[in-house]
């Protein structure tokens, strides 16, 4: 069984840094102290790491590897492969693959990939649309992380806007609903509205104005009230506003919480003064709002009113990127970042990047 020491680490763990020695035997870390009163297997290899930083594994509960039907933009193998770069070892996978994974039979398929090509840990959510309930309460929630649902503009037939079929959902679920909040009728009304005015040359730094603040309240608030009307675990993805952040609270410990709330990595690094230089690079759904949002964002990580940091990874091809407003894709790479980093961002102190590791 091989083994591993590492001396003389800056580890960082349970909201504590201190320099100290570690083992790893096999896969389990076995010790944590000092070297010299270890029990080191013959034929260790020692990795010096005075000066460095050892850090737990990220878990990144939201990221989108293209695989299936995608992979001309990234596949589970290359994806995995960024995420171990960038310290991230394990990941949960959204279903809007090609095909989209709203049956147990794609959900399947997409596990048995899993098996043959991932390299860290995984887990894969299946997805809700208007009519597919019957095959969402199939799924196994010992292996599978939560149900996926677009309450916002989404590809293909994801997007669940029928209040029956929502309320069915967050009646039934025995799991967690995972929700992209956006406001449909809100969005459209705002595209109308720019499209008039700028024609398909909209300017990207028109994005948070088409996705607007109040398309992600309205949305967001309605799940939250869904969650309450049937004592449903909700967890709401990617959210953007300072509004947002009053429909949270830091009164229970994270482990009794039934609605919990996510951040991602570029809302609090990035602001609406971006776009000009940034354009469809910076474009993600939802967009990236003001300089007063990513402030609020970043006190509510630091106050556990926000209980993940994520990255939303989605990658795409350069030319695809390169489009006009309507044609170029949301999303962008992020899993191999540099985690710390990137979190120390602008206003934020270190107590984020703690927080993200324990």
């Amino acid at each position: 069984m091989s083994s591993i020491l590492i001396k003389n680490a800056t580890i960082v763990n349970e909201g504590k840094t201190f320099t100290d020695d570690l083992l790893i035997v096999g896969e389990l870390i076995s010790a944590i102290g000092d070297a010299t009163e270890m029990n080191i297997p013959p034929g260790s290899i020692t990795i010096d790491a005075t000066g460095l930083l050892l850090l737990p594994g990220v878990i990144d509960d939201q990221v989108h590897f293209r695989e299936p039907g995608l992979t001309h933009k990234g596949d589970i193998n290359s994806e995995t492969r960024a995420a171990a770069a960038g310290g991230v070892t394990s990941f949960m996978d959204m279903p809007n693959t090609v095909p989209q994974t709203v049956t147990i039979e794609a959900l399947n398929e997409k596990y048995n990939l899993g098996s043959e090509k991932l390299l860290v840990n995984y887990s894969f959510l299946i997805g809700a649309t208007n009519d597919n309930l019957d095959e969402v309460l199939k799924a196994d929630p010992s292996n599978v992380c939560g149900i996926k649902v677009f309450m916002g503009s989404s590809t293909g037939n994801m997007l669940v806007d029928r209040e029956s079929s929502l309320r069915e959902l967050f009646k039934s679920a025995h799991m967690p609903i995972s929700a992209h909040c956006e406001d449909e009728t809100t969005i459209r009304k705002n595209s109308e509205k720019y499209r008039q005015k700028y024609g398909e040359e909209i300017p990207f730094s028109m994005h948070p104005l088409i996705r607007s603040r109040d398309a992600c309240y309205l949305s967001s608030s309605y799940a939250v009230r869904l969650a309450k009307d049937y004592n449903t675990r909700l967890h709401i993805f990617h959210l953007s506003t300072a509004d947002e952040m009053k429909l949270f609270s830091n009164e229970l410990p994270l482990s009794q919480k039934r609605i919990t709330a996510e951040v991602c990595v570029h809302h609090l690094w990035f602001d609406e003064s971006s776009y000009n230089e940034k354009g469809s690079f910076i474009k993600w759904n939802p967009a990236i709002k003001t300089m007063f949002d990513r402030e609020a964002l970043i006190k509510a990580v630091n106050n556990n009113i926000i209980d993940i940091v994520a990255t939303d990874h989605a990658p795409h091809t350069i030319e695809e990127k390169k489009n006009s407003y309507f044609k170029a894709p949301s999303g962008g790479p992020l899993i191999n970042i540099h985690w710390l980093q990137c979190l120390k961002c602008g206003t934020a102190n270190f107590s984020v990047s703690k927080k993200l590791l324990r």
